[in-house]
């Protein structure tokens, strides 16, 4: 779980490399700094206090439906995930489950890069970050390609997965190829994804981003502290099924 980031951004320098995009350099957006004089006090909000639960990953156990919807409300606005079981079956249910008990809530989108991804699923609570560090399940097969908009799980490595998941920013299907699985797609609200505040770039040494490390040693006041305009999750929540319209039958002639 300490080094998920690495992965794939090391996948997607390699393609963007051969690609004549960059020269040399890894993938990351540095556009001007922002004023931070009216935003600090808004971005940074204290961390909620979470279920108990969330200290127990063992109970997390239900089996996602075969299409369900969640909505995130976070501090740029809200944006609908939709998630089809049968196109990774582990990932679908691992998140299902941390949507449903609110593992993602206070959570911050600490590294967002242009044009390439916006990654989360690091708790605000340091203590149920390290009760979920070997959570880990095993790997999908890859069903559907990194597109822009679909949802993947980040990984260490093979069999890795564990509650840091990435929104593809582009169409990077050059991730397909190494095992990076996507369960769902965003279907309203993307222009709210590509509005979370990105200029802090990668993690070191490639980008001011934070230190993942320090992420999960220290929660969301390390990040509110040196990182205070990054954008975060107010809270996710599983909607409702939408309700099945009954056709009535033809009136007899």
């Amino acid at each position: 779980m300490r080094k998920q980031a690495f992965s794939i951004l090391m996948v997607a320098a390699f393609a963007l490399t051969q690609l004549g995009v960059l020269a040399g350099a890894t993938p990351q957006a540095t556009p001007a700094a922002k004023n931070t004089a009216n935003s600090t006090a808004h971005k940074a909000a204290p961390a909620p206090r979470s279920s108990p639960s969330l200290l127990n990953p063992a109970s997390f156990k239900l089996q996602a439906p075969a299409v369900f919807s969640a909505k995130f409300t976070t501090t740029e606005g809200d944006f609908v995930v939709e998630v089809t079981r049968a196109w990774a079956p582990r990932g679908a249910d691992r998140f299902y489950n941390l949507v449903k008990y609110h593992f993602f809530d206070g959570a911050s989108f600490f590294r967002v890069m242009q044009g390439f991804v916006a990654q989360f699923g690091v708790s605000p609570r340091p203590d149920v970050t390290r009760a979920w560090e070997n959570t880990t399940i095993p790997d999908d097969a890859v069903t559907q390609s990194n597109t822009r908009g679909t949802l993947t799980f980040a990984t260490a490595g093979p069999n890795t997965r564990t509650t840091q998941i990435f929104i593809n920013l582009g169409d990077n299907t050059n991730l397909d190829a190494s095992g990076f699985s996507p369960f769902g797609k965003i279907i309203s609200g993307m222009e709210v994804v590509d509005k979370l505040y990105s200029e802090y770039g990668d993690s070191p040494p490639d980008g001011r981003g934070p230190d993942q490390n320090r992420v999960q040693r220290e929660g969301k006041a390390y990040l509110n502290k040196d990182f205070p305009l990054l954008d975060s999750i107010k809270t996710a929540a599983i909607l409702p099924p939408a309700p099945v319209v009954q056709s009535k039958p033809a009136a007899a002639k």
